[in-house]
């Protein structure tokens, strides 16, 4: 299946291809590696200013969305670039917000309910809103949604069993847990290390509640996919970068008089990992079509899977055909390695949703 995109979604990530090349992400990695957090604020502001999160908003809050094509073509610019951050977990954070805030029966489909807009001040409680000693999920996404949307909140999400630790809790201007039928704020503990330096993750305990009930669960098992959608979006552009970076190295590099791309081995290893690649991606963009169907959820478990073994294998041809200096700390392309191999099993492993795809068409 051939997924092509139109003209404004082409210039959608062309725009943001071109804003991430000039920012050098690879310094922003390296100073939040040596713990300055500040040019990955920088950073932020200047993707949220290009619109990154917008699709995951809905129109009543201040954002595009839901528009998870254009979703999908930003975090596949993010993966290729390496761009740090809480990316997906914010647009996961927005997706559990806008179901959060929904109506029951109104049929507005998002937004705020009727009578209310995105300025109004938390509710007050009533039939359908349990307030669970917080504001309720009205007024969580209120407050929340809008600055999300404009960029001035980065929102680090724990959805567990999938994701078992707060990404970069520090940089996060809230850290949530999803605590069975509870949302409540997030107490992180201190940071570890991750074997990517631009990713610290922290472990969390349950704190504040701030919204309570079944609608809490199944907001967050939606959040959880988007996650799930825009991880494999990011391993996706990801590996491309990691193939190109690769194939660009097996022209330059001669062996023998002739360039090392020019043996079969490598060849076949370069072809090889292309074919995962592509197989991957219309996975990704099907999933993303396939949003707000009963499909979606096996639809992104198949993707993650694919992309998730395309990005690895990538990042395994990348340093067999570059070698060691493709580890070296100041090569710039361990830094993709490095975030292939922590992505690969962010947001569950292939192994898990594989399971899931399984069980989804055995109950089919």
């Amino acid at each position: 299946m051939k997924f092509v995109l139109d003209a404004g979604q082409r210039l959608f990530g062309e725009t943001l291809h071109k804003l991430l090349a000039g920012a050098d992400t690879p310094a922003v990695i390296r100073a939040r590696a040596c713990g300055d957090p500040e040019p990955c604020r920088a950073l932020w502001r200047s993707l949220a200013g290009a619109g990154v999160l917008a699709p995951v908003v809905p129109e009543a809050a201040g954002g595009a969305g839901p528009l998870p094509v254009e979703l999908v073509t930003a975090f596949h610019e993010l993966g290729r670039h390496a761009a740090p951050g809480p990316l997906a977990e914010t647009a996961a954070a927005a997706e559990l917000l806008a179901r959060l805030g929904r109506s029951p029966g109104d049929g507005s489909g998002g937004g705020p309910p009727a009578g209310r807009s995105p300025g109004d001040g938390p509710p007050t409680g009533g039939p359908g809103d349990e307030l669970g000693g917080g504001p309720g999920g009205d007024g969580l996404a209120a407050e929340w949604l809008p600055r999300i949307a404009e960029g001035t909140a980065a929102v680090s999400l724990v959805l567990p069993p999938a994701v078992p630790y707060a990404l970069d809790a520090d940089l996060a201007d809230a850290v949530w847990v999803v605590d069975g039928d509870r949302l409540c704020e997030a107490v992180p503990g201190a940071a570890r290390s991750s074997l990517d330096p631009a990713r610290r993750l922290s472990p969390v305990a349950a704190g504040t509640v701030l919204a309570s009930g079944p609608a809490v669960r199944a907001a967050a098992e939606a959040a959880c996919d988007l996650g799930t959608l825009a991880c494999a979006a990011q391993l996706a552009g990801l590996g491309r970068r990691l193939l190109e970076a690769t194939v660009e190295y097996a022209v330059a590099r001669h062996q023998f008089g002739q360039p090392i791309g020019a043996f079969q081995a490598v060849k076949h290893r370069l072809a090889d990992t292309l074919v995962g690649l592509e197989y991957a991606r219309p996975l990704v963009y099907g999933a993303a079509l396939a949003y707000g169907s009963p499909d979606f959820p096996r639809d992104v478990s198949a993707a993650k899977a694919a992309a998730s073994e395309a990005a690895y294998a990538a990042a395994r041809t990348a340093l067999q055909v570059h070698g060691a200096i493709g580890y070296t700390d100041e090569y710039d392309l361990g830094l993709w390695i490095r975030r292939a191999r922590a992505l690969h099993t962010a947001w569950g492993s292939p192994a898990l949703h594989r399971a899931r795809v399984v069980a989804a068409l055995t109950r089919g």
